[in-house]
């Protein structure tokens, strides 16, 4: 069987490209878990939709000084979160692959419990007082 986004003849930039050198391809069959979840037919370029851009937001003026840590932005004088810690860095760009100047990203992540600290979240986790889990 041949990969069918492989051999799938998509309009140019239609698509960020796949770095082959880096990413394993989507069908492998020597990988048996990509079997099932890999795509049967040629991806096509979705535009963005207001789902994508609802929810809470932060502007550039709302900034704290601490909110690109999310370690550090809700803990007290003295005091940590509870969980494992992560470093995510990257870059942002556009379809094109240039990078995006002036772009804010906003991170989202639950507590070591699984909860996130949202008026609707109703996890029976306790919040962690020292986490916020955004930024």
């Amino acid at each position: 069987m041949s990969d069918p986004v492989r051999n799938a003849h998509s309009p140019a930039g239609a698509n960020f490209p796949r770095d082959r050198n880096w990413h394993p391809p989507a069908f492998a069959p020597w990988y048996k878990t990509s079997v099932p979840r890999s795509p049967r037919q040629a991806l096509i370029s979705l535009d963005g939709t207001v789902s994508e851009i609802t929810g809470p937001v932060f502007g550039h003026n709302m900034l704290g000084e601490l909110d690109n840590d999310l370690i550090l932005n809700f803990a007290r004088p003295g005091e940590m979160p509870i969980g494992q810690r992560i470093i995510v860095h990257g870059r942002v760009l556009d379809e094109t692959g240039r990078g995006v100047p002036g772009c804010l990203v906003e991170f989202w992540q639950a507590n070591a419990g699984g909860r996130y600290r949202h008026k609707k979240e109703t996890y029976l986790a306790p919040l962690d007082p020292n986490f916020g889990g955004c930024g």
